[in-house]
């Protein structure tokens, strides 16, 4: 894959990779670039990328710095770039006025605003398959089952980093506690989270029935650590899917089993695409990283953002009749996409993550989530539930409300689907 500092030539497919595999949170950062560019290097290098035009990435490192990151994405966006997936929820609200002025599209996959699914408000920002609403009622459902059905009673702490991430799904949680009679606790993590001696004996006291863990970088495994230190067990933690990242877990050792998390694909290598990408980017040599992270979990969010962005693409060229597409061709193509289980076979990804349809009006495409548990001794995750739908008589009508307040704030019209 051509990671370009130059223009790249015109009929190139121009895709950005705004990158923070340096600082706080490249733990993080590196798998999912090296998952988006060996995806992308594979079908360079198998189909001679997409109809016959070669994808171009231009990257940008920002450190996971929010003003450099506004920095890269004016960089790449004077070097032709089509799409952007930022890869931090902090860039994404950074953003998104910007996004709709310039008129190109900012795809973030399991973060950023989640009123952003209603595409008639924010017809430039798409957040499917999955956003923090769906993730944070698919968490209390799953308590509420090993609750033997309910969680009346209860305390349920939502540990966050205080950004807007940790935030997000706040006013979710306190409809679900009102709704489901358990006692919400509020408890921030001020960046990076290294810091958290203070706070696991007072959670001790505390004692709540179940810890919703919504951390990145260093504060995820530091908090497992706490956890263990007070002999909190694990297997009353569920993180978010940002809060599940292998090596935090493998650090504890056999103290980690049971943890779960939430997730929107599976883990691991036994997916027919990887044997092409061990003979056409790993033994060839031109994978993005170390090939260290291959099938975790950020790894293969990495992938799956490719194959997004890509698949998108491909329905804009079909779409328009034209291999020479500009973003407003690929936001229709974002807003036609639907990639079912036949096409996730055709594309060596069968039963990877459910199928997935957007429209004009919904952004968000599916909402579905599943629960997942580390196996200590075996070091992998298991999806131990079904793909939950969303909850979309407490979601929808919040999403119309934000969305709507959003509108008005920002003095945008939105458009109309019908």
């Amino acid at each position: 894959v051509a990671l370009s500092t130059a223009a790249p030539a015109p009929a190139d497919i121009v895709l950005s990779q705004l990158t923070y595999r340096t600082g706080p949170y490249a733990s993080g950062g590196i798998p999912l670039s090296d998952g988006f560019a060996d995806y992308v290097t594979l079908l360079n290098e198998r189909d001679g990328g997409i109809n016959g035009q070669r994808i171009s990435i231009v990257e940008c490192e920002y450190g996971y710095d929010t003003q450099r990151g506004v920095e890269c994405y004016e960089e790449t966006l004077a070097k032709g770039a089509l799409y952007y997936q930022p890869n931090s929820t902090g860039l994404t609200l950074a953003l998104i006025e910007r996004a709709h002025e310039d008129g190109v599209v900012l795809h973030t996959t399991g973060y950023g605003l989640t009123a952003a699914s209603d595409g008639e408000t924010y017809p430039w920002i798409f957040n499917f398959p999955a956003h923090y609403w769906d993730a944070a009622s698919a968490q209390i459902r799953y308590l509420k089952e090993k609750s033997g059905g309910s969680l009346q009673g209860k305390t349920v702490m939502h540990l966050h980093h205080n950004s807007g991430y940790g935030r997000e799904p706040i006013q979710t949680l306190e409809l679900l506690a009102e709704r489901e009679g358990f006692d919400l606790l509020l408890q921030p993590i001020d960046h990076p989270g290294e810091d958290q001696s203070a706070l696991w004996p007072e959670i001790a006291e505390i004692n709540p029935d179940y810890i919703l863990l919504w951390g990145w970088g260093v504060m995820n495994p530091t908090a497992y650590k706490g956890a263990r230190s007070i002999d909190y067990p694990m297997e009353r933690m569920v993180g978010v899917w940002w809060s599940a990242a292998e090596e935090d877990l493998k650090r504890l050792g056999k103290d980690a089993h049971g943890y779960k998390a939430v997730t929107f694909h599976d883990v691991g290598t036994a997916y027919a695409v990887y044997n092409e990408m061990n003979d056409l980017v790993y033994f060839a040599g031109k994978a993005r990283g170390q090939m260290n992270n291959i099938g975790t979990v950020l790894y293969n969010r990495g992938v799956v953002n490719a194959i997004y962005a890509t698949e998108a693409v491909r329905k804009a060229m079909e779409i328009h009749n034209t291999t020479d597409i500009t973003r407003a061709m690929l936001r229709d193509g974002f807003e036609a996409l639907e990639i079912d289980a036949e096409r996730y076979t055709a594309l060596g990804m069968d039963g990877f993550t459910p199928p997935i349809q957007v429209s004009c009006q919904d952004h968000g495409g599916g909402g579905q989530v599943a629960i997942k548990q580390w196996d200590a001794g075996r070091r992998v995750w298991d999806i131990i539930t079904e793909y939950y739908q969303p909850d979309d008589d407490l979601i929808e009508p919040q999403i119309t409300q934000v969305a709507a307040s959003f509108a008005a704030d920002k003095a945008i019209e939105p458009q109309s689907c019908r």
